[in-house]
């Protein structure tokens, strides 16, 4: 993900991510007219079709309706899910989603700062237990509750019969990456361009947004239409999953020492998802060893629950619902 400022928008600020092997671009911005005069906006810019193909027209497309679908909920908007306050095409075709802007940054760019200030910490000679231990309850903290609101977007999404599809580090947006302002976090997620729609009318749809999915449902031996939609309710789950491992490993352990890719080859690949190896082999790396600490909370309730988030068995991961009262996710350990 790449940041540049732009002159042909008064030095707003932009970013060039990528969605699928569709270059997206983000602007800041404010809007200038209207009931919604002064709100600060992010734009999410689809390419036209000419340089993005039908590929990046079904994408905004689905971003789009999925945003105008939840939002027009008799429950009310979920507070865990960024919010789409218009959008426009340009005459070249481009697609202009406009979210309200509710934090300059990401879950990911939180670890790294995070795993930054390990790093300097680990470095400093002063660095002094009392302190130390206020520092890591304090991330713990922060990480349980960012955890949280994760999975009560997911269960918002669940509830209305959507998966979000593509949940990572970078889909969920932070108001705040300060620590110490961990009571006032609020973690939205973003990115609903792969979101699928899972109401038993809906499961038989073949677009190519969703035949990944029910490809790999099949592989799962998900056939009827109930276990289709189970499976795709489970698939967010591991994803969540990842997060969560993410989130638990990254901003413990110093810069450089584990980033989400190897932390994916090491627990799928290396440890075929058995996280009882998985922490009998961090145990031993001294550069892993606060993250097993968290993981440990509550007699390995952490290690529990994403044991459960990742079981290879589709049909044993637990629902978002679940996820949310278990006693790691309640901060009961803390």
């Amino acid at each position: 993900m790449a940041s540049s400022t732009s002159p042909d928008l008064g030095g707003l600020k932009t970013q060039d991510v990528g969605e699928g092997n569709v270059k997206i671009r983000l602007y800041e911005g404010r809007v200038s007219r209207g009931p919604l005069t002064g709100t600060p906006v992010t734009f999410k810019v689809y390419p036209g079709r000419r340089a993005g193909g039908v590929v990046a027209d079904a994408l905004a497309a689905n971003e789009l309706n999925t945003h105008l679908f939840l939002q027009s909920s008799s429950k009310g908007i979920g507070q865990n899910l960024v919010l789409l306050v218009g959008g426009f095409e340009t005459t070249t075709g481009e697609q202009w989603l406009a979210f309200r802007d509710d934090g300059k940054y990401n879950a990911a760019d939180y670890a790294k700062l995070a795993s930054e200030r390990v790093s300097r910490d680990r470095e400093g000679s002063s660095w002094n237990p009392f302190e130390q231990g206020l520092t890591t309850k304090r991330r713990q903290n922060f990480i349980i509750k960012m955890l949280q609101g994760v999975m009560k977007g997911l269960a918002y999404l669940h509830d209305h019969d959507r998966l979000h599809q593509s949940l990572g580090p970078f889909s969920v947006v932070l108001n705040t990456i300060s620590e110490r302002e961990g009571s006032y976090l609020i973690p939205r997620l973003r990115d609903l361009a792969f979101s699928v729609n899972v109401r038993y009318t809906e499961l038989d749809d073949s677009g190519q947004l969703v035949e990944g999915l029910w490809r790999r449902a099949t592989g799962a031996g998900a056939f009827t239409q109930m276990e289709k939609r189970a499976f795709g309710i489970a698939d967010d789950i591991y994803e969540a999953g990842l997060f969560f491992a993410y989130m638990a490993f990254v901003p413990f352990c110093e810069a450089g020492v584990m980033d989400s890719l190897s932390l994916q080859r090491l627990l799928e690949n290396t440890f075929q998802l058995d996280l009882e190896a998985t922490r009998e082999y961090c145990l031993a790396d001294d550069r892993l060893v606060n993250a097993v600490e968290f993981l440990d909370l509550g007699d390995g309730a952490g290690w529990e629950l994403l044991q459960a988030m990742l079981n290879a068995d589709f049909r044993k991961r637990p629902t978002a619902e679940a996820v949310l009262n278990h006693r790691f996710m309640t901060g009961a350990v803390l």
